[in-house]
């Protein structure tokens, strides 16, 4: 289908917006009032502008107070209107978008209402303009698509449809259902927006906190379904109020819009046809429409190694604690200063600065690289590459395994590896080097793998990383929570899949406080799973690196909420190990120091199917965190 944007959902100059859209891929534009106001480009070169970049433009608005309004008013009005005709022709614009009248003054009779609608038509008409008619949820007298079609079906012209929008209808709580008794060719566009579920005004809902389809809590798979089930066959159009998106990079912002647009596409293609349909909606009376499907998702086994970046001093300190949770220095690759630490199947890549190869790492220890392991890493990659996750370009000998990556929004780099790698295969085989500085041997501990990895992200970029690792990596988002910490609070939502073969967590703080190391959640950190937990951390400090430090006063509250003993209450305590409960599920963890300030380990034992991540814990580490620092 057709794709739209409107420019009131990205940042910069009319010019700057229609070139970022352009850049993403989209079709077309709806042209917002203001941008052309402000604009120093005459409507003509807009046009220009917009043809000379494959741009169509699809829609102008918006157009307010119109309907509802006395008869002198009404004169007024259309006067109005026609200037706006006018306008339309030398842009080349042939829909303009009339939101019903929000102001308090508007008369309350449906009867005028479509008349006067009938007549705006009317006038539009000779221009080549259609009208299309917008229920806004905050409309002083229409304030739903239902009572809008009412209207609109009384006005009854040709040159008079609706226009539909997500938010509108979604944000009320409406049944998207009845869209299907609305002709196809009586809906003259479709505008789509997500939006976290909040309890506020709508208005203020909508100006501020609306984003892009697959980011926030509203069903659009269901919604859209409806829409094209009705016939329409216009654009996709996303129109999107969003504090952060107008303060973004419009390019970043517009392709991170166009890959919320490919996910719902191709959602809505495998639910009409199934697996291995062509992505043509339902034909018959209505009219088709062609859905691009994406490549099916990667079903991720797992991951295959995380790689840490560190200076040599940093360096030194992972070193210590995957040496004292039982990780081995096995192999260093054969031209990269990366070392390979493994305990059992579980690979930790340890990547220090080397001038004499001109790799260099500026800042504090930070996990940089994922490799997931998949089935089909061709397949993933090509997915990745229609999803316009950016290819990573790689420095490597010829001889050297080609591996696929991409570059997430935080600028962690995903690889894609095969699946069930052993030693001598693939991509393996680049770490053939023996371990330059002699095997490292920690103490045996029961780690059963990586639990999942927290990555700290810019809160500008939340949510454009969410939609990111849930588009390519096929992962599904759990609900924003938002954590207490003592710097501020943390925004923070998990993703995985259902057979919790590949997690992932992300954090960011509230504050936008970037990646400073005393920022609110300002940190990453690598969960390790593990089958004791108390074993594992009893290891560990034997090996010579204490638990990070909890407060007595947690466990003088743990005895006042649970019936943990006082023998396993007190083990925990001189461990540093926290403990949280969800209906027949238990989960024990503990936290590594803060290495170089925005790196550390957990150590993880779930039991009974819990599923979480300790999110009641957290405040109580990162305070344990902020005191370490202090010290």
């Amino acid at each position: 289908m057709r794709r739209s944007i409107a420019t009131v959902s990205l940042s910069g100059t009319l010019e700057e917006k229609l070139r970022a859209a352009a850049a993403a891929g989209f079709d077309g534009v709806e042209v917002f009032d203001n941008d052309l106001v402000a604009s120093p480009m005459p409507p003509r070169e807009v046009r220009g502008l917009a043809e000379s970049l494959g741009l169509g433009l699809d829609l102008y608005q918006p157009f307010r107070d119109f309907e509802g309004v006395d008869d002198a008013r009404l004169e007024r009005n259309l006067r109005r209107a026609e200037a706006k005709f006018a306008l339309m022709v030398e842009l080349g614009v042939h829909t303009l978008l009339v939101c019903s009248n929000a102001s308090e003054s508007a008369i309350d009779d449906d009867a005028r209402a479509a008349a006067q609608l009938h007549r705006l038509a009317e006038t539009a008409a000779p221009f080549g303009v259609r009208i299309a008619y917008e229920a806004l949820a905050w409309g002083s007298r229409v304030d739903d698509y239902a009572h809008s079609w009412r209207v609109v079906a009384e006005a009854d012209h040709p040159s008079l449809g609706v226009c539909l929008d997500s938010f509108h209808i979604l944000s009320k709580g409406d049944d998207p259902a009845g869209i299907r008794g609305i002709p196809g060719e009586k809906i003259f566009f479709l505008q789509l927006a997500d939006a976290p579920h909040m309890a506020m005004d709508v208005l203020q809902w909508s100006r501020h906190h609306r984003c892009f389809p697959g980011q926030g809590g509203f069903d659009l798979t269901a919604f859209t379904g409806h829409v094209l089930a009705a016939g329409y066959t216009g654009p996709l159009s996303l129109e999107v109020f969003n504090d952060v998106f107008r303060a973004s990079d419009p390019r970043r912002t517009a392709a991170d819009a166009l890959r919320s647009l490919s996910v719902l596409e191709d959602a809505l293609s495998r639910e009409q046809d199934g697996p291995g349909g062509d992505g043509a909606a339902p034909t018959g009376a209505r009219p088709a429409v062609t859905l691009t499907r994406l490549p099916d998702p990667v079903e991720p086994a797992g991951y295959a190694f995380v790689e840490v970046a560190a200076e040599e001093d940093s360096a030194e300190r992972v070193r210590a604690v995957l040496a004292a949770l039982g990780f081995e220095h096995t192999r260093d690759h054969r031209s990269k200063p990366v070392q390979m630490w493994r305990h059992g199947a579980t690979r930790i890549l340890l990547n220090s600065a080397d001038p004499r190869l001109g790799h260099t790492w500026s800042g504090d220890a930070a996990a940089t690289a994922l490799g997931i392991a998949v089935a089909d890493p061709d397949g993933a990659a090509h997915r990745a590459e229609r999803l316009l996750a950016p290819p990573l370009p790689r420095r490597r000998d010829p001889s050297e395994s080609r591996l696929h990556a991409v570059a997430a929004p935080d600028g962690t780099s995903v690889f894609f590896c095969p699946a069930g790698a052993v030693e001598g295969d693939s991509w393996l085989e680049d770490f053939s080097a023996p371990a330059a500085q002699g095997l490292r041997r920690g103490s045996a501990t029961p780690l059963t793998g990586i639990d999942h990895v927290g990555l700290f992200q810019p809160f500008d970029h939340f949510d454009e990383a969410s939609l990111f690792y849930r588009s390519v990596l096929g992962l599904e988002p759990a609900q924003n929570l938002e954590l207490a910490a003592p710097d501020g609070l943390v925004r923070s939502r998990a993703l995985t899949r259902p057979d919790a073969a590949l997690r992932i967590a992300l954090n960011a703080s509230v504050l936008g406080r970037g990646f400073q190391a005393d920022a609110a959640g300002g940190a990453q950190h690598i969960a390790l799973g593990c089958g004791d937990v108390f074993a594992v951390a009893q290891a560990m400090g034997e090996g010579g690196v204490a638990t990070l430090r909890i407060s007595d006063n947690y466990y003088a509250d743990l005895a006042s909420r649970t019936d943990l003993s006082p023998a396993i209450r007190e083990r925990m305590r001189e461990h540093g190990i926290l403990y949280d409960r969800a209906g027949d599920g238990e989960f024990f963890h503990f936290y590594t120091p803060m290495l170089d300030g925005r790196l550390f380990f957990e150590v993880v034992q779930r039991k009974g199917g819990y599923d979480g991540y300790g999110a009641a814990n957290t405040p109580f580490r990162m305070a344990a965190q902020r005191a370490e620092r202090s010290q």
